[in-house]
């Protein structure tokens, strides 16, 4: 082999050896992006995982919430009620007194002097 053709095998040699490492370096390339791509998607689900654990809480915080005020409505219920037989109750006596003082006026009225 003659030494132009050790040049040009040498020549070519040294380009396949420059697109080989410009393809490694492509390669390199794409396997970072590929990384960062995988780390910013765990991210992600990461934080989708706290926003489904705080939502989650918030739900049951909500739901004690709503049975706490469920008590409180049925208890207010109740005095309410026992408030409403109270003053029936008491309207019960003022309409017995009306009666009784009815009664006496009659009974007075009709007692001869």
């Amino acid at each position: 082999m003659s030494t132009e053709q050790h040049r040009i095998a040498a020549e070519s040699s040294r380009n396949e050896a420059e697109q080989f490492r410009k393809l490694a370096e492509e390669a390199r390339e794409v396997r970072d992006q590929h990384r960062t791509a995988l780390e910013a998607m765990r991210q992600e689900q990461e934080r989708l995982r706290e926003v489904g654990e705080n939502a989650r809480a918030a739900g049951e915080e909500a739901r004690a919430a709503t049975e706490s005020a469920r008590h409180a409505t049925v208890e207010s219920m109740r005095v309410t009620a026992d408030a409403m037989h109270a003053a029936l109750e008491g309207m019960k006596v003022v309409e017995e007194m009306r009666r009784t003082l009815r009664d006496i006026r009659e009974i007075s009225k009709n007692k001869p002097s």
